[in-house]
C-alpha cells in the first residue's frame, strides 16, 4: 500500500468509508497535539493526497475529493495533485466555498461524516458543527479508516527529552508553574490540561526532538493546585530529568494513561482548556467536569521574553549572522554547478559550526526564480532547480540555538537582474523598513499595523497572500502565538502587541512563473517612551545580515529609508566583524557599505 498511487489509496479509503456507512471523511493537517510540523505517523493528509505542504485540508466523498489550501501553496499543490483526481480548492479565492459550505451543498441531510476528534481542536469542531447544523450531519469522531489500509504507517517518535538549563533557561520551572497556578486561581480553575507541546516544554524547561525543527516532545501536562502530572513515555527522559521534575512537584505518568486519569477527576472540579490548542478528543475525556475555555496562560507568558532572554537572543543572532556571512561569501565565490539543494546543505553546515547550534528551525527554502514565487516551496531530490543564468535566489532559513530561535529571508542576485526585479525588491524593502521604524501604543493589535508593510505595494496595485509577521519562540517553535501581523487575522482579547514579543517582519511579492521576493528580519517589541498618552513601544531589529543593495533602486527610497538602511548595515557590520574573518569578513564589509 505504501507504494500505491494516490488514486488507489483513495479507492481503499472509500472502501473503508463504505464499510462504516460514511458519506464523507475530513483530513486536517494535525496530530493529537495540533502541531504545525507533524511527526510522520500523523501525516495522513499528505499520505492520502500526495500534497506535501504543511497547511491543507482534504475532503473525500464517495465520488469526489478536494484539497483546500491557501495562496502560499497554490502552485505547489497544483503540481503535487496533478493526476491524483483530487481537485485543488484555492482557499480565499473568490467563489471558492469553505469546506463546511461545500459539504452542506453536496451531501444529503443527516449524512455521516468522519472527523477524527484527535486531529481537530475543540474550537475547530464547534465551527464544523455550527456551519453544517442545518444539514444535521452525524459527526463520527472515532472511525479508524487508516488502520486497515496504511499498513506501513510509521510509529510514534521516541526522541530524548533533556533539560533546558541555565544560563539559557532564564526562568525556573517552579516559577512557571506557580505563575500558571496563579492565573488558574484568578480564573476559578482547579486543574489545567496543556496539550500544546511548546507550552509544555516551556513550562517545564525541557526540550525534545519528537517534532522536526521544534524542540518539543509528545506529552500532556495536567496542572493541579499542588501537584502536576506529565504524561509522557518515561523512556524518553534523559538521566536526571525524573529527579528535577519531582523536585518541582511534577509526577511522571504514562503517556497513554491520560484518559483514565482525567475521567477519575471528581465532577465538582473546573478544568481550564484552551479551545484553540486542545483537541476535541481531550475535551470529550473531561466532559463530566466544568470546562473553562481560555487561552493557555503559558502561551501568553512565553510570548513576552524577559530582558535576560532577549540578551541571549541577541547573542544567538550574532552567531547566526556570522554563519550567514560565511555562507554568502561561499555562494558568491562558488565555481561550478550549483542547485537549490546545495544551498540547503551549505547554509546548515555554516550554522552547525557555530557554538550552541542545535538544529535548523524549519526546512530551508532555497528557491530560484519561478520557484521563489511559491512562498513555502521546498526543493527535493526529485524536483529542484539549478542556479544558473540571470535571476533572483530567495533563501528563507533559520536555526535553533540554546539561546534563541532565528528566522531570516534574503534575496540575492544571480548574474544580471532586471529593472522590474529591482523595482519589486525595492517596494518590498520599503514595506519592511516602514514596519521596522514604527512606534506604536502598547496593546495595539498586530492586525492594525499590517497595512504599513503593504502600503508601498498597495500603491502600485500589488500585494502578497501571507501574513506579514508571526511570533517566534525562545529556543522553541519558530511559529508562535498569540500575536501575528496580518490584516486577515481576527482581533481578539489576546492579539495585542506586548513588550518582549519577538515577531517576524516579512513582506513579499510573488510573480507566478517568474520570481518571488521576501525580505525578513525578526524584531522585538521594546519600550520606546512613556508619555501622558501611555506606554509606547518600538521594534528593535534583532536579525543581523546585510540586505543586498545590488537589488535596490535607491531613487525609490526616501531619505528616512536610506538612513534606516545605512544605520542597520552599520550595526550589522559592527556586531559581526569580531565574529568573522577571511572571505566572510571581506564579504561583510563589502555588503554593508552605505548607499
Amino acid at each position: 500500500m505504501a507504494h500505491l498511487p494516490i488514486a488507489a489509496r483513495l479507492h481503499a479509503l472509500r472502501e473503508q468509508m463504505s464499510f462504516q456507512s460514511l458519506q464523507a471523511s475530513i483530513w486536517p493537517s494535525a496530530d493529537p497535539h495540533l502541531s504545525e510540523y507533524l511527526p510522520p505517523r500523523w501525516q495522513s493528509r499528505e499520505w492520502l493526497s500526495g500534497f506535501a505542504g504543511s497547511a491543507g485540508l482534504l475532503v473525500v466523498t464517495q465520488d469526489w475529493a478536494g484539497l483546500w489550501t491557501d495562496s502560499r501553496y497554490w502552485e505547489q499543490a497544483a503540481k503535487d495533485l496533478a493526476g491524483s483526481g483530487i481537485e485543488l480548492m484555492r482557499a480565499g479565492e473568490a467563489g471558492v466555498p469553505e469546506p463546511s459550505a461545500w459539504l452542506s451543498a453536496h451531501l444529503p441531510a443527516k449524512s455521516r461524516v468522519a472527523l477524527d476528534s484527535r486531529s481537530v481542536s475543540m474550537q475547530g469542531l464547534a465551527v464544523w458543527q455550527e456551519a453544517a447544523q442545518d444539514q444535521a450531519f452525524e459527526w463520527v469522531s472515532g472511525a479508524d479508516l487508516l488502520g486497515p489500509i496504511w499498513t506501513e504507517r510509521p510509529a510514534a517518535p521516541c526522541g530524548k527529552v533533556v533539560e533546558h538549563k541555565p544560563p539559557h533557561a532564564c526562568r525556573t520551572r517552579q516559577e512557571n508553574l506557580e505563575r500558571t497556578r496563579q492565573s488558574m486561581q484568578e480564573q476559578g480553575a482547579h486543574w489545567h490540561l496543556i496539550s500544546a507541546l511548546d507550552d509544555i516544554a516551556w513550562t517545564l524547561n525541557l526540550r525534545g526532538e519528537d517534532v522536526s525543527y521544534n524542540p518539543v516532545f509528545l506529552s500532556y501536562l495536567l496542572i493541579g493546585p499542588d501537584q502536576a502530572h506529565l504524561f509522557v513515555d518515561s523512556g524518553k527522559l534523559a538521566a536526571g530529568v525524573h529527579d528535577v521534575l519531582a523536585q518541582a512537584g511534577v509526577a511522571v505518568q504514562d503517556y497513554e494513561s491520560l484518559p483514565s486519569f482525567l475521567q477519575a477527576l471528581p465532577a465538582s472540579l473546573t478544568l481550564l482548556l484552551d479551545p484553540a490548542r486542545t483537541t476535541a478528543w481531550a475535551a470529550q475525556l473531561a466532559a463530566h467536569l466544568t470546562i473553562l475555555e481560555q487561552i493557555n496562560p503559558a502561551q501568553l507568558f512565553k510570548s513576552c521574553k524577559t530582558e535576560a532572554e532577549l540578551q541571549h537572543v541577541r547573542q544567538a543572532m550574532e552567531k547566526d549572522g556570522a554563519a550567514l556571512c560565511e555562507f554568502f561569501a561561499w555562494l558568491e565565490t562558488h565555481d561550478g554547478e550549483l542547485t537549490e539543494l546545495d544551498v540547503d546543505v551549505q547554509i546548515t553546515a555554516a550554522r552547525a559550526r557555530q557554538a550552541e547550534f542545535v538544529s535548523p528551525s524549519f526546512g530551508t527554502i532555497a528557491a530560484y526564480q519561478a520557484n521563489g514565487a511559491m512562498p513555502h516551496y521546498h526543493a527535493t531530490e526529485q524536483s529542484h532547480a539549478r542556479i544558473e543564468g540571470d535571476g533572483l535566489l530567495l533563501i528563507d532559513s533559520g536555526g535553533q540555538y540554546l539561546g534563541g530561535t532565528t528566522d531570516i529571508t534574503r534575496v540575492v542576485p544571480i548574474g544580471t537582474v532586471s529593472a522590474e526585479q529591482i523595482r519589486d525588491f525595492t517596494l518590498v524593502l520599503k514595506g519592511m523598513i516602514s514596519l521596522s521604524r514604527l512606534v506604536f501604543p502598547q496593546g495595539i493589535a498586530g492586525q492594525q499595523i499590517d497595512a504599513l508593510a503593504r502600503q508601498p505595494l498597495w500603491e502600485q496595485g500589488l500585494d502578497f497572500g501571507h501574513g506579514t509577521g508571526h511570533g517566534v519562540g525562545y529556543f522553541m517553535n519558530v511559529h508562535e502565538g498569540p500575536q501575528s501581523i496580518s490584516w486577515r487575522g481576527r482581533i481578539g482579547p489576546h492579539s495585542a502587541m506586548r513588550a518582549g514579543m519577538i515577531t517576524s517582519n516579512e513582506p513579499g511579492l510573488y510573480r507566478p512563473g517568474q520570481w518571488g521576493i521576501r525580505i525578513e528580519n525578526l524584531v522585538a517589541a521594546v519600550p520606546a517612551m512613556q508619555t501622558e498618552y501611555g506606554q509606547f513601544l518600538r521594534f528593535e531589529t534583532l536579525t543581523l545580515c546585510p540586505i543586498d543593495t545590488r537589488c535596490i533602486d535607491a531613487s525609490l527610497l526616501s531619505q528616512e529609508e536610506r538612513v534606516w538602511l545605512n544605520e542597520y548595515h552599520a550595526q550589522v557590520r559592527d556586531r559581526l566583524l569580531p565574529r568573522v574573518q577571511g572571505a566572510a569578513r571581506n564579504w561583510l564589509e563589502q555588503r554593508t557599505q552605505a548607499i
